[in-house]
């Protein structure tokens, strides 16, 4: 179609972003011979021109219900605009090179507001399924794990290993071994008569206090000989 309105011919020549852009030839309607022309795509409107520095366009494809195909032609990189129209003109261009007419091809099959539309309804249905997912995994998170009791340990019904209920403090360092007493699994001081395995808090705090009290006893004795 040929272009009349200036609103057209402003949006053309604007400064607003392109799709696409670049020297194609375009073969005549009337005059089968191929004319080369400056193209520039922004959304779905293909515009052409004469020359690059052309202010005024020649012409604009409206990209809309329409296929864009590679076509046979003694020209090399030919491809085709074909409408569902059966009294629609089909456009046919080639390009200078085989990456520039892949570039061309993929950028008007993509330029039709329909193509839109699938795109938008693919990513809402996407966008759906990571948000109906999310939303599984924080209920799964929210649920309080069952636990059973056995005599020993409290499991979880998971597979998570068995957590013991109360070991006994670690023994100290012993400095020495008692030769007499024992009990559980350790032997104690030589002068402890408390066994260590105990539950009695009171008696383990004394337990320990003792052999502290011992150690240090023996460390200033140790500390006044060497002033001596």
């Amino acid at each position: 179609m040929k272009l009349n309105e200036r609103s057209l011919a402003f949006y053309a020549t604007c400064d607003s972003p392109t799709d696409n852009a670049g020297f194609l030839f375009k073969k005549g309607e009337r005059n089968t011979a191929y004319h080369r022309r400056w193209f520039v795509l922004k959304g779905n409107m293909l515009f052409y021109f004469e020359e690059r520095e052309s202010r005024e366009p020649v012409g604009v494809i409206i990209l809309e219900g329409c296929m864009v195909e590679l076509c046979e032609a003694t020209e090399e990189f030919t491809f085709a605009i074909k409408f569902d129209c059966a009294k629609s003109r089909t456009y046919v261009l080639a390009a200078e090179s085989q990456a520039a007419m892949e570039s061309w091809v993929k950028s008007l099959s993509r330029a039709s507001f329909d193509y839109l539309r699938l795109v938008v309804k693919e990513l809402e249905k996407q966008l759906e399924e990571k948000q109906s997912g999310l939303a599984d995994s924080r209920n799964i998170q929210r649920r309080s794990p069952i636990y059973r009791k056995t005599k020993s340990a409290l499991c979880l019904d998971t597979m998570s290993p068995a957590l013991e209920l109360v070991k006994p403090p670690p023994l100290p360092p012993r400095r020495r071994a008692s030769s007499g007493n024992t009990c559980g699994p350790g032997a104690l001081v030589a002068d402890s008569s408390v066994c260590p395995g105990t539950l009695c808090f009171s008696k383990l705090h004394d337990w320990y206090g003792r052999e502290i009290t011992e150690l240090r006893r023996e460390w200033l004795e140790s500390q006044e000989s060497h002033k001596l």
